[in-house]
């Protein structure tokens, strides 16, 4: 198994055990190891939403929260529109985005986790919720055609990719022209190095793999992003901060000097 193979699967079974928390009654997501415990977990979570967006949601969907942030918040979203989530966990972001695109529009969510994907249909059932679909499966592969969606949120999980171009490429894939990115992560000062962002907190605490701001601005941009923002929004170590990350799929690359990024299809989902 390679470290990227490993450190997935550490990831895996961390938000598998937080799932059963949540599940099994045995407390909250954070208390088990996931992404908020233990580091700035005051930082991470439902804390982060208001109170009447805390109100739409099942219990189940409030208490598996482990995200850095509120994508909702920021993605601009619109009735009608196609919303895709990576990393959607215990389903929070994708039950709040298919109540604000309402019925004309479609709330995907995508988690590698089966504990998690079974706790999130529970609770988008729960919500009443008929709008969303979880999909199982890789945010560097995802299971959906190209050009297929008008937004990407996802919540404090692209930091934990170890194959972040892969990521940010099949964003862009994925998205249609002009479409939208809105998400929420950790995201490290350009001043730390690997090294030093590896000092501070764990991979799977969601600080070892964060990128600097000028990464993710550079890679955003290499996949044909324009109109790009990363901005820093609270601080959870020592030069790593909660981030909120925005960006527009140019509709026309080449015309704006920006790359042309065709990959190829992956199989569709329904």
């Amino acid at each position: 198994m390679t470290t990227s193979d490993s450190l997935r699967e550490e990831v895996r079974r961390k938000y598998a055990e937080a799932a059963l928390a949540v599940t099994e009654g045995s407390g909250c997501g954070c208390g088990s190891g996931a992404c908020c415990a233990g580091e700035a977990s005051e930082d991470f979570g439902t804390s982060l939403y208001t109170l009447e967006q805390r109100g739409e949601l099942p219990d189940a969907a409030a208490l598996a929260s482990l995200g850095c942030g509120n994508p909702t918040a920021v993605a601009g979203l619109k009735a009608g529109d196609t919303v895709l989530d990576l990393g959607s966990g215990g389903g929070i972001d994708v039950i709040l985005s298919a109540r604000r695109v309402g019925p004309a529009g479609l709330a995907f969510g995508l988690d590698m986790t089966d504990e998690m994907l079974a706790l999130a249909r529970k609770s988008a059932a729960d919500a009443g919720v008929q709008n969303a679909i979880f999909l199982k499966g890789v945010m560097e592969e995802i299971p959906l055609p190209a050009a297929s969606v008008d937004v990407v949120i996802s919540n404090c999980v692209i930091n934990l990719s170890t194959e972040k171009a892969e990521v940010l490429l099949e964003i862009s894939r994925v998205l249609k022209p002009g479409g939208r990115l809105g998400i929420s992560d950790i995201v490290a000062e350009n001043r730390l190095t690997e090294d030093e962002r590896a000092e501070r907190g764990s991979y799977v605490g969601c600080i070892a793999g964060a990128l600097s701001k000028s990464e993710y601005e550079v890679g955003l941009e290499a996949v044909g992003f324009e109109d790009i923002s990363v901005e820093f929004t609270h601080e959870v170590a020592d030069g790593i901060h909660g981030a909120i990350v925005k960006a527009v799929k140019a509709v026309d690359p080449a015309a704006k000097g920006l790359p042309v990024i065709e990959p190829a299809e992956r199989a569709g989902c329904c």
